[in-house]
Formats: structure tokens, C-alpha cells, sequence
């Protein structure tokens, strides 16, 4: 609701409420405080609002992934909680993968040739 177009607008036109009273309170001081504190205050409670809508879209991200990984036949499903790991054990599985990926062999084919191939 915060993101959307009404919000927009109904921020708008409390700018141009406040902006066409200008006259009227002759630019004073107080006049001046009222939209700097008011924009003040709503920045500060957005910056909660706009991390705690990170905070759910990750994690039902994580929970997507966790799913895909569990049906996927063959995958390691020990990788399904790894938001839980300490920095270190992650850093630790990235050197793995790397270790991995070099004894695979890198694939210095572009996408399009992969996907040429395939057809």
C-alpha cells in the first residue's frame, strides 16, 4: 500500500497543501518545521517498513529454493538451511564449489552456443 500510486499521491498533495500555505503562515520558521519534521518521521518509520519487507521477501525466497533443492533428484539437501552457516562455514563451501568447478573444467562457451546445442 505504501509503494503504491494512491501513496504517491496522496504525498504529493500534501506538498502542495503545504506549499500553498505558505503565503498564509508567511513562510515562518514553524511553517517550515511542520514539513521537516513530518518528512523526518516518515523516513525514519520507512526505513523500518522497507527492512522488514526485505526481511519476509527473503526469506520466502530461501523457502522457494529449499523446495526446488528437495525435488531435485541427485541435489544435496544439507544445502537447503545455508542462511543458518557462520560466515566462515560459508566461505569454507564456496572454496569447495570453486574446487569443484576446477575439476569439472570451466565451459568457456557462451549461453547461446550451450543453448545451439542443445537444439
Amino acid at each position: 500500500m505504501v509503494g503504491s500510486s494512491w501513496a504517491f499521491i496522496l504525498a504529493a498533495l500534501i506538498i502542495v497543501v503545504w506549499a500553498a500555505t505558505g503565503p498564509l503562515f508567511h513562510y515562518s520558521d514553524t511553517w517550515q518545521l511542520v514539513i521537516n519534521t513530518g518528512t523526518t518521521i516518515i523516513t525514519f518509520l520507512m526505513v523500518f517498513l522497507i527492512q522488514n519487507t526485505q526481511n519476509r521477501d527473503a526469506k520466502a525466497i530461501h523457502l522457494k529454493l529449499d523446495e526446488l533443492i528437495r525435488g531435485v533428484k541427485g541435489a544435496r539437501t544439507n544445502l537447503v538451511d545455508l542462511e543458518k552457516l557462520s560466515d566462515e562455514e560459508l566461505e569454507r563451501l564456496k572454496k569447495q564449489f570453486e574446487r569443484v568447478r576446477r575439476a569439472e573444467g570451466e565451459d568457456e562457451r557462451s549461453t547461446g552456443e550451450l543453448l545451439a546445442q542443445e537444439e
